[in-house]
């Protein structure tokens, strides 16, 4: 799978972290920025990582900041893009497979390392599933983007 990172700097020496277990899991990495700790708006890097996910260049996304919600409102933002918040296993998993999220945010200042590694890997191996109560749901989830 084709995997689109991006942290502000509150997320960036987590990101380092989270990249290599990607990769370790067999998984193409594309870092959307930032690139050093210095202050940067996580606004700019979710346009980034949204619009690599949109224009097909990345399967799913990720992104890194200080508690996640930021980095999650601005996500939603962008047409076509379902952002989720996952401090948990259960949420990173489910997310996917009951609502396609196509972006999981994480928040740096509330998981370690350890924590962020085994949320990367349910949600990368979750599966959108075919029950038609969650198509349907998302389903109207793309109606509400039309409707912007």
């Amino acid at each position: 799978m084709r995997i689109v990172i991006g942290s502000d700097h509150a997320g960036f020496p987590l990101k380092a972290t989270i990249i290599d277990h990607i990769v370790s899991l067999g998984h193409e990495v594309h870092d959307a920025g930032s690139y050093d700790p210095s202050p940067v708006d996580f606004p700019d890097i979710a346009k980034t990582v949204t619009s690599s996910i949109i224009d097909g260049k990345a399967d799913r996304g990720l992104m890194v900041c200080g508690t996640g919600v930021g980095a999650s409102i601005a996500a939603n933002k962008v047409k076509g893009i379902r952002a989720a918040v996952c401090h948990d296993v259960h949420s990173a998993h489910q997310s996917v497979e009951h609502d396609d999220v196509n972006v999981m945010c994480i928040g740096a200042q509330i998981v370690g390392a350890w924590l962020a590694k085994d949320l990367v890997a349910a949600y990368l191996a979750a599966e959108f599933s075919t029950h038609e109560d969650f198509r349907r749901r998302v389903r109207k989830l793309a109606e509400m983007d039309e409707q912007r």
